[in-house]
C-alpha cells in the first residue's frame, strides 16, 4: 500500500491534533466476523470438520451466550482506550513471544547497491545516511513532517517519533519497550558498532544543531581507526538468543556497572550503525539473497552477527562492497513508517551538503567496554553456537520477476496485490497438492493508534481458480473468469480489512477478552479448524516502498514460508524464506514454481490487455 503525503505543516502539538483527527478502531459487529471466519474456514475445511465448527461458533455467537458478553467487554474497551486491540496485539504478537528476535520476528530491508567497493566509500555513505536520518528526525521533532493520507483519510503518526531513541528489553515472561526521546533534552547520540565493537558517537554540536557530513565521516574515520582488532567479544550476539534465555543473561550483564553504563548507551541511542566487514563474492544471480541474509542476521559468527544489537529499534548497515540496508524491531512500528524513512534517505542522498563544519575540533567517539566473567563468556558461546544453527536452517531465496509488474494488473483493471496473492496461492498449491492458511498484511493506520490486521487470502473464489487452472478440459474464458472473481474476493477482504472490519484482531480480541475476564478460553478457540486456520503456512507482505528494496524476514512456522514481495512498475521484486528442517519446504522450488505461476498468468491475461 503506498501511502500518499500531503504538507500539513505541524506545531508542537502536532501529535496531539493528528491524534483527534483520525478516528477510533471500530469494533466489527459480532455476527459479521462470526460470520466471515466460518467463510474463510471452507477451502481449508473437509464437510465433516466445517459442520462441527459451525456448531460451535453458532453456540458462541447465539443470543445471551458468551460471544455476546465478550463483545460488550471489547466495545467497553473502545471507550476507555487509545484503541481497543493495538496494545493487547504487541503484547501477544511481540511481546510475548520467546522466539529469538533474529530471523523470526525483525524484518530486513536490503536497499540497492550503491557505488562503492571500498572502506573509503562506506564511511562517505555511511556519514550520508547518518545525515540523511537526522534530518528525518529533525522534521517529526520540528512539526515539519507531512501527514500521510490514504483515499482522503489522515492516518495515525504517532509511530513515528518512537522509532529514535528505543529499544527492547528482554524479560522472564515478556519483553518491553522503552522509549528514550520522550523528554525534552533526548539522547544526542548514535552507536556505531565495527567489528563487533561499540561506539558512542554524539551527532549533535553543542548548540543542538546536527553534525555536518564531514564532521559525521571525520568521527567515522576516527571510529575505524580505534576499531582494528577482530579478537573482541560479540557481544551482540547475546541479543539473538531465545528472549528467556537473553533475558537471565542481561541480569547477569548488568549486575557490572561498566556493563550497565554500556548497554544503556545503546539502548538510548537515536539509532544503531553497523559498519560490516567484507563477505566472500558470489555469482551475480545469488547476490540479492546474501545481501538480504547480510542485513537479516550479519551472516553468521564468523562474519558480521556480531555487529548487531537485535534489540535496538532501527540498525542500519553499511558494507564494504556497497550493500546496505535496515534491520528493524517491529514492536514499535511496522513496515509503512519505515518505508517513508527509507524513502526520505534516498531523496536526501541526492542533495549536497553545503553547510560549513564548525572549527571547534570534536571530541573522540567514546568506545564502550564490558566485562566478561566466565558466565557471560558462557552465555556469549552457547549464543554464537544458536544462532548459527538458526542460520544455516534459513533458506533465503531473492529474485526480480521482470516480465511484467503492477502496470501490467492495473491495464486489467486488477489490484496488483491481489494478482500477486492468487498467484501465490496457485505456486503453492502446484507445489504442496493443496491451499494453506495464508495471510496478507493490512496497515490499520486510518485509525488512531492502529497497527496491522491480517487478510486471509484463500477464498472460494481463489480454490475454484487454483484447481481449474491446471485442468486442460477448462477454456481459457472460464480461467480468465474466475482469476478475476478470485483477485476481486482478495481485493473485497482487503477492503473490509482496511476499514477495520477484518476478522483476526477481533476473534483475538475475544479470546483475550475472556482471559481478562477470568474465564475459560472459549471453545471455539479451542477446536482444531482455528487451529489450522491460524497455523500460517504462507506469511505474505508487500513493501510499501518506491525503490526497488527487498523486504525479508523467516517464516512464522516450522513448516511455512515467508514471501515479500515490492511490485514497481515493469518488474516485482520478490524474497521467499524457509527453513532446511522441514523436509516438505524449499525456497528455491516455490520460487521456481512462482516464477513460472506468474509467467503463466500473463499469457492467459495477455490477450484482454
Amino acid at each position: 500500500m503506498i501511502f500518499k503525503k500531503i504538507p500539513s505543516v505541524w506545531t508542537s502539538r502536532a501529535i496531539f491534533r493528528n491524534y483527534y483527527s483520525v478516528s477510533p478502531q471500530p469494533v466489527p459487529p459480532l455476527a459479521q466476523t462470526l460470520e466471515r471466519y466460518l467463510r474463510s474456514l471452507e477451502p481449508l475445511l473437509p464437510p465433516d470438520e466445517l459442520t462441527h465448527t459451525h456448531k460451535m461458533v453458532l453456540q458462541f455467537g447465539k443470543e445471551g451466550g458468551l460471544g455476546i458478553r465478550l463483545q460488550e467487554g471489547l466495545e467497553n474497551r473502545v471507550r476507555h482506550s487509545k484503541n481497543w486491540i493495538s496494545d493487547w496485539w504487541v503484547h501477544w504478537a511481540y511481546l510475548e513471544s520467546r522466539q529469538p528476535l533474529a530471523v523470526h520476528s525483525n524484518p530486513a530491508m536490503s536497499l540497492p547497491k550503491r557505488d562503492f567497493s571500498d572502506w573509503r566509500g562506506q564511511l562517505v555513505f555511511a556519514s550520508k545516511l547518518i545525515a540523511g536520518v537526522l534530518d528525518f528526525k529533525a522534521k517529526i521533532d520540528s512539526g515539519r513532517m507531512p501527514v500521510e493520507y490514504m483515499r482522503g483519510h489522515p492516518l495515525c503518526m504517532e509511530l513515528f517519533p518512537h522509532l529514535f531513541s528505543s529499544c527492547r528489553i528482554p524479560g522472564p515472561k515478556h519483553d518491553h519497550v522503552v522509549h528514550h526521546g520522550r523528554s525534552r533534552r533526548g539522547p544526542a547520540h548514535i552507536t556505531v558498532v565495527r567489528n563487533y565493537q561499540f561506539f558512542q558517537l554524539d551527532v549533535y554540536n553543542s548548540d543542538g544543531t546536527p553534525l555536518t557530513e564531514s564532521q559525521i565521516h571525520g568521527q567515522l574515520v576516527r571510529i575505524r581507526s580505534q576499531s582494528w582488532k577482530t579478537d573482541k567479544e560479540p557481544m551482540g550476539i547475546l541479543t539473538s538468543e531465545h528472549r528467556h534465555t537473553w533475558g537471565q543473561a542481561y541480569n547477569r550483564l548488568l549486575r557490572d556497572k561498566l556493563n550497565k553504563e554500556s548497554v544503556r548507551l545503546i539502548e538510548k541511542g537515536v539509532f544503531t550503525l553497523c559498519l560490516d566487514s567484507p563477505v566472500m563474492r558470489i555469482s551475480d544471480e545469488k547476490y540479492s539473497s546474501r545481501m538480504a541474509a547480510q542485513i537479516l542476521h550479519g551472516g553468521g559468527t564468523y562474519s558480521n552477527s556480531g555487529n548487531r544489537w537485535f534489540d535496538k529499534t532501527l540498525q542500519f548497515v553499511v558494507g564494504e562492497d556497497g550493500s546496505w540496508g535496515l534491520l528493524y524491531e517491529q514492536a514499535t512500528a511496522e513496515g509503512p513508517p519505515i518505508a517513508s524513512l527509507l524513502d526520505h534517505i534516498l531523496k536526501f542522498c541526492k542533495k549536497t551538503d553545503r553547510r560549513r563544519a564548525p572549527l571547534i575540533p570534536l571530541p573522540m567517539p567514546k568506545k564502550l567496554y564490558f566485562c566478561i566473567d566466565p558466565e557471560i563468556k558462557r552465555d556469549i558461546e552457547m549464543a554464537k553456537q544458536n544462532l548459527d544453527i538458526l542460520i544455516n536452517d534459513l533458506d533465503i531465496n531473492c529474485f526480480n520477476f521482470q516480465r511484467f509488474g503492477k502496470e501490467f494488473a492495473k491495464q486489467l483493471n486488477l489490484s496488483p496485490n491481489s494478482l500477486i496473492q492468487v498467484a501465490l496461492q496457485l505456486a503453492y498449491q502446484r507445489v504442496h497438492g493443496e491451499l494453506c492458511a495464508a495471510c496478507d498484511i493490512a496497515s490499520l493506520r486510518m485509525f488512531r493508534g492502529g497497527r496491522t490486521d491480517y487478510i486471509r487470502s484463500p477464498t472460494n473464489q481463489s480454490l475454484k481458480f487454483v484447481l481449474a487452472f491446471d485442468d486442460p478440459q477448462v477454456s481459457r474464458e472460464a480461467k480468465v473468469e474466475l482469476l478475476r472473481e478470485a483477485t476481486e474476493a482478495h481485493t473485497q477482504l482487503t477492503e473490509q480489512a482496511l476499514l477495520g472490519q477484518g476478522i483476526d484482531r477481533h476473534l483475538l480480541g475475544l479470546k483475550l477478552q475472556a482471559i481478562e475476564e477470568g474465564l475459560s478460553v472459549p471453545r471455539m478457540f479451542m477446536d482444531t479448524a482455528y487451529g489450522l486456520a491460524t497455523h500460517w503456512k504462507l506469511r505474505t507482505g508487500q513493501v510499501p516502498s518506491n525503490t526497488d528494496s527487498v523486504m525479508c524476514f523467516g517464516p512464522l512456522v516450522p513448516d511455512g514460508y515467508a514471501v515479500c514481495y515490492n511490485p514497481q512498475s515493469d518488474h516485482v521484486h520478490f524474497s521467499i524464506t524457509a527453513f532446511n528442517c522441514c523436509e516438505e519446504t524449499n525456497a528455491e522450488k516455490l520460487a521456481v514454481t512462482l516464477e513460472n505461476t506468474l509467467c503463466d498468468l500473463q499469457e492467459l491475461l495477455e490477450p484482454s490487455v
